[in-house]
């Protein structure tokens, strides 16, 4: 006997397009959504999606990226993609998170997407508190990843584009389990840092470092404009 499979719904309230609708009426014709996945990892890139939704057609399922399993994200990829008048991804890189700071590698990796997007924002809708696009066109969306139809779809393209990444990264860095854990803190985790030490993906700046037993930041190289201090 056949048996019927139903898939069960995300829990909560779905983002809607409410903020994109009051925008477009208002003139603005290109409103984009931004999203950042990657933050909180000690290894692999940081990643920010950008998405422009279309007015008339929407898709179902789509929901802040944290709520979705990963089968499902990977699901939704690629009718979001298609969906979508323009998205693109851009990255910072593990050495450009430790150099640049995390707030400045996050609005590199911004920029990056944005350059790549193919259309100039009349608006950008960030998820969170603070504007790290500084344009002059944002508009900061508390929670909007869950409240806010083209946030949510950034998060996902983000979110997928990063894993795609550090499931490659475990090829390559054995032991660390970055197919699973997709470079964020977990026991495991740190039990391959401490018996392996950080791999070339890993973000040696972090305080996190501090705690391997064997792991010690080299002193930087004086500076020579700056005299002996002998």
């Amino acid at each position: 006997m056949a048996v019927t499979v139903r898939r069960r719904a995300p829990a909560g309230r779905p983002p809607s397009l409410a903020v994109e609708r009051q925008l477009w009426a208002d003139g603005h014709e290109v409103v984009a959504g931004i999203d950042e996945v990657g933050r909180g990892a000690w290894a692999g890139p940081l990643t920010v999606g950008v998405a422009v939704l279309p007015c008339e057609r929407r898709v179902y399922g789509v929901r802040d990226s944290k709520m979705l399993t990963e089968a499902r994200r990977e699901q939704l990829f690629d009718r979001v993609a298609g969906w979508c008048r323009a998205w693109a991804v851009g990255h910072a890189s593990p050495d450009e998170c430790d150099r640049l700071g995390m707030s400045q590698a996050q609005r590199l990796a911004a920029r990056r997407a944005l350059d790549q997007l193919g259309l100039t924002p009349d608006q950008v809708l960030v998820d969170g508190r603070w504007d790290f696009i500084g344009d002059g066109n944002t508009r900061v969306i508390v929670k909007g990843d869950a409240r806010c139809l083209s946030i949510a779809a950034a998060s996902i393209l983000a979110k997928v584009s990063r894993d795609r990444i550090m499931r490659e990264s475990a090829h390559c860095y054995p032991g660390y389990d970055f197919d699973s854990n997709k470079g964020y803190p977990c026991p495991r985790h740190e039990m391959a840092l401490q018996a392996c030490g950080p791999t070339a993906i890993h973000r040696r700046s972090w305080a996190f470092m501090d705690r391997l037993v064997w792991w010690r930041p080299a002193a930087p190289p004086p500076d020579p404009e700056q005299g002996s201090l002998l």
